[in-house]
């Protein structure tokens, strides 16, 4: 097994990474287990595959399941996906020492996390995430959120989970686009400040999105180690550190909103794009050679992730067939970020590939009339 730990004094947990850890998970959940109960959170693709490993183990146990399985997508993770959850938990006569478990992908981690941060001011949680995207990312570090008509992840709060169970296994019964989605937040972690990482995601990446067991395992440990060293050095985005995790985020998030946040994107998807727009920005600021941007957009399109305005539905002609959006509509978007600081958006951009840093000085001029450009590329 392999143990990433997340140093945060107090509020420290640990990841466990292991191949079939779910059928084994109630030997780790058993100490945190309260009243001979869970609460499972998860939805209703999770619960088809991979909820009932989850019950065996902890019936074997002793433990009861008390499963809440709601509607997937990104629809779920709003103010009456919330509300619906809260009165859910309430019903159940959850405690503050209880712990709840989130068995799903990000969106469901988010929903959760937020949900035990504010039900009776804050209860525990734990999360056992079953994408790839949730396995590298967002299950670790203590980011929760919903999403809202002004834009995603805009109403949340910072609450640690007590521990993370990650089971590459459960990629398995995944679907190719969303394990391809997932990658995309994998190359992150090589284009914040891994270059040899990202080097390595050039020559097994491929292995890696065909399921092999050893490329996944390695890919998931280093991501979640890079994460956990970024949120253990900054775990409330105050000195800038844990901004570069958002790298290709603000591109994105504007993608994903001019697509309203469906499946026509997929979150990754929507990364992927806004990275290479990033590196592209990058080298038309002349900050990063074109040859790195063009690396970074050639990787991304050889592992099936869109790469550019039109690949992601939103080029001159949009997904619908209509007239995709200007710069300006995709910036106003921007506008909703909830990075925004005196007026000012600070940018993930890049000097290389390896090189990301955060810079508050963008023109949000130059970014509209790049991405005019990018509309007809």
């Amino acid at each position: 097994m392999i143990v990433v730990p997340v140093s945060l004094g107090t509020r420290s947990y640990d990841i466990l990474i292991e191949d079939g850890l779910l059928d084994r998970a109630a030997e780790h959940l058993a100490p945190h287990a309260r009243g001979g109960r869970f609460v499972v959170v998860t939805d209703a693709h999770v619960a088809a595959t991979q909820l009932k490993r989850l019950e065996a183990s902890l019936a074997a146990a002793g433990i009861a399941v008390c499963p809440i399985i709601l509607p997937p997508g990104e629809g779920t993770k709003s103010w009456d996906g919330l509300s619906a959850l809260m009165d859910q938990l309430l019903e159940l006569g959850v405690e503050r020492k209880d712990a709840i478990l989130a068995l799903g992908g990000g969106v469901i981690g988010d929903l959760v996390g937020f949900a035990a941060a504010i039900l009776k001011r804050g209860c525990r949680f734990i999360q056992i995430p079953t994408t790839l995207l949730s396995q590298v990312d967002s299950s670790v570090g203590g980011k929760t959120a919903i999403n809202t008509a002004a834009g995603k992840n805009l109403v949340g709060a910072f609450h640690q989970p007590a521990l993370v169970l990650i089971d590459p296994t459960s990629l398995d019964t995944l679907a190719a686009r969303e394990v391809r989605a997932g990658y995309a937040e994998v190359v992150k972690y090589g284009l914040i400040d891994r270059p040899e990482f990202f080097g390595w995601c050039e020559a097994s990446g491929a292995a890696l999105l065909s399921g092999d067991s050893a490329a996944r395992t390695h890919a998931i440990e280093t991501s979640v180690r890079a994460k956990a060293a970024i949120v253990a050095e900054d775990e409330e985005e105050k000195t800038g550190r844990r901004a570069l995790l958002n790298l290709g985020h603000t591109f994105g998030h504007a993608l994903e909103a001019e697509t309203g946040y469906s499946d026509r994107l997929l979150h990754g998807e929507a990364v992927a794009a806004g990275m290479a727009l990033a590196f592209r920005f990058s080298a038309a600021q002349g900050l990063c050679s074109a040859d790195d941007a063009a690396r970074v957009t050639a990787h991304l399109r050889a592992a099936g992730l869109p790469a550019s305005l039109a690949e992601a539905g939103v080029g001159a002609d949009g997904a619908d067939g209509a007239d995709g959006a200007d710069g300006a509509a995709l910036v106003a978007h921007m506008l909703h970020d909830k990075k925004m600081e005196g007026g000012t958006l600070p940018f993930l951009l890049a000097r290389g590939i390896g090189q990301t840093y955060l810079d508050k000085t963008v023109d949000l001029k130059a970014v509209a009339a790049f991405l005019d450009a990018e509309r007809f590329a």
